[in-house]
C-alpha cells in the first residue's frame, strides 16, 4: 500500500460552479500510477465547496448555483458579515455542499460514473484562488 499527499491551487474563479476534473488530473498526475485506490480531495476553505455532479451539460452548474443561492441568499439578516454580504451565505453553502470528496481509482483513472465530474463551487463574488489537499492511498501498478 502506498500513501501520497500533494497540496495544489486551483486557478482563480468568481462565484459559480465549475467543473475541475481535468484540473485535478493535471495537478495530481500520480493518479495514473495507481492500480486500485482512493483519491481524497479536501478544500482548505470555508466559503467554497467540492462535490460530484453532472459533467456534460453546463446548465446543471448554472442551476446548482441558482439553487444554492435560494438556500442561502445574501441579505442583511446575518450577524456575521466581516468580509461582505456574500461571506456568511458562503459559509452556509460550504456546510451544505461540503469541502471534500473521495473517489475510487481503478487502473490509473478516477472511477466516476459516466456523467460525474468534480465541481468546485465558489460562493464568493470576487475571484479567489483555492487550495486543495489531495491524498492518494492504494496499490500502485
Amino acid at each position: 500500500m502506498s500513501w501520497e499527499q500533494v497540496t495544489f491551487s486551483l486557478s482563480p474563479r468568481s462565484k459559480g460552479c465549475y467543473l475541475i476534473t481535468d484540473e485535478v488530473y493535471d495537478k495530481v498526475p500520480q493518479i495514473k500510477q495507481y492500480k486500485v485506490g482512493i483519491l481524497h480531495l479536501f478544500l482548505q476553505h470555508t466559503s467554497a465547496g467540492l462535490t460530484l455532479n453532472e459533467n456534460c451539460d453546463p446548465d446543471v452548474r448554472t442551476d446548482m448555483d441558482s439553487a444554492l443561492n435560494r438556500i442561502a441568499p445574501e441579505g442583511d439578516f446575518y450577524i456575521h458579515a466581516d468580509e461582505g454580504s456574500d461571506d456568511m451565505p458562503g459559509h452556509v453553502k460550504s456546510s451544505v455542499v461540503g469541502v471534500s470528496v473521495s473517489i475510487p481509482i481503478t487502473n490509473g483513472r478516477l472511477n466516476t460514473g459516466t456523467w460525474q465530474g468534480i465541481y468546485l463551487c465558489e460562493f464568493r463574488t470576487y475571484r479567489h484562488t483555492r487550495r486543495i489537499v489531495a491524498t492518494l492511498n492504494g496499490e500502485k501498478k
